[in-house]
């Protein structure tokens, strides 16, 4: 059984920063891409990020790139998402994704189809006051 469980959400003033994890167990894939996607009310659920197992391949939205960074500690099983910077349209409730397998791996803008991943979290609100 997979299971990926976020944390690390909270209220924060816009300018100031969070940690997000995405702890993963029963995770046993060597080949694996994790993500970090947000959803606020009423709007589509969006790719933020996302880490994959070749070699530092890492991806991000256009609205966090210099502000956000994903990283992995795979000793840990766990994925995480720095986010600095923080601004009111950052609120969202976030979901960490994952999927295993080389010829899963994505390249390109594939990373933010919601297909793709196999297994989610069950998501950490993340709320960024003005």
């Amino acid at each position: 059984e997979v299971q990926l469980v976020e944390s690390g959400g909270g209220l924060v003033q816009a300018g100031g920063s969070l940690r997000l994890s995405c702890a993963a167990s029963g995770f046993t894939f060597d080949d694996y891409a994790i993500a970090w996607f947000r959803q606020a009310p009423g709007k589509e659920r969006e790719g933020v990020s996302c880490i994959t197992s070749r070699a530092s391949s890492t991806y991000y939205a256009d609205s966090v790139k210099g502000r956000f960074t994903i990283s992995s500690d795979n000793a840990k099983n766990t994925v995480y998402l720095q986010m600095n910077s923080l601004k009111p349209e950052d609120t969202a409730v976030y979901y960490c994704a994952a999927v295993g397998g080389f010829w899963r791996i994505p390249r390109g803008m594939t990373w933010r189809r919601l297909a793709l991943y196999d297994y989610w979290g069950q998501g950490t609100q993340v709320t960024v006051s003005s």
